[in-house]
């Protein structure tokens, strides 16, 4: 990665766009402290990411999305598991089951809720990750290539539920993508990256026909 810089408001969706290879996962990492950073720096929230305290804030739902489960769960354990993993939940009371629950229907699995992971679609599995991550309740939730599996008839439906993740629970998305469909319908401001730099940032409309941003992605730098 060279030269870097974004900055994402409170409660918008922002997304990165590049091509397989461009830097987009790379630069995620970096943000999460599990890539090296040489020079520069990623505050979080005001604060430096290496001093970042409270975890919690932030959410995760990574690329490779079933090497995060493991075993064979139903639904509602997936979700429940991403309570837990933060280790400051010791134990569930009624709100932490509704506001579970809550999560799932936010995603549209509540008729899913007892059903085996292993019996859902692509898409689906996607959701219920994404509600894993919206159950710890993150004002920040990184997600690396959400639609990346996902049948393409089913990725309008995953679009409107990360939209409404965003209204109504207030969360800041950052989408990693290089589906450029989704990017436009879903993000208020785009960075694109090629070749590990910054080629390109705005608003969808001002980047959908920037000639410098066709080239990079088509070309699959």
């Amino acid at each position: 990665m060279d030269s870097v810089t974004l900055s994402i408001e409170t409660s918008s969706v922002v997304a990165i766009l590049g091509a397989n290879g461009s830097g987009k996962s790379t630069f995620v990492k970096a943000c999460l402290g599990l890539a090296p950073i040489h020079s520069g720096g990623v505050k979080i929230f005001g604060e430096n990411s290496s001093e970042f305290k409270d975890k919690s804030r932030i959410g995760y739902v990574p690329q490779r999305l079933h090497d995060v489960l493991g075993i064979p769960a139903t639904v509602y354990e997936v979700v429940e598991s991403g309570r837990l993993s933060h280790g400051w939940l010791r134990r569930f009371n009624q709100l932490d089951q509704e506001k579970i629950a809550h999560a799932i229907e936010v995603v549209g699995l509540s008729e899913r809720v007892h059903d085996s992971v292993n019996s859902l679609s692509g898409g689906q599995f996607q959701r219920a990750l994404i509600a894993r991550a919206l159950a710890s309740e993150p004002d920040l939730l990184f997600l690396d290539e959400p639609t990346a599996g996902v049948n393409p008839t089913l990725i309008n439906g995953l679009i409107d539920r990360l939209v409404r993740a965003n209204k109504e629970l207030g969360v800041t998305l950052l989408v990693i993508e290089h589906n450029m469909r989704v990017i436009m319908n879903l993000a208020s401001n785009i960075y694109c990256l090629s070749n590990g730099k910054m080629l390109a940032s705005g608003k969808p409309e001002d980047l959908q026909n920037d000639p410098r941003v066709i080239d990079a992605y088509l070309g699959g730098h």
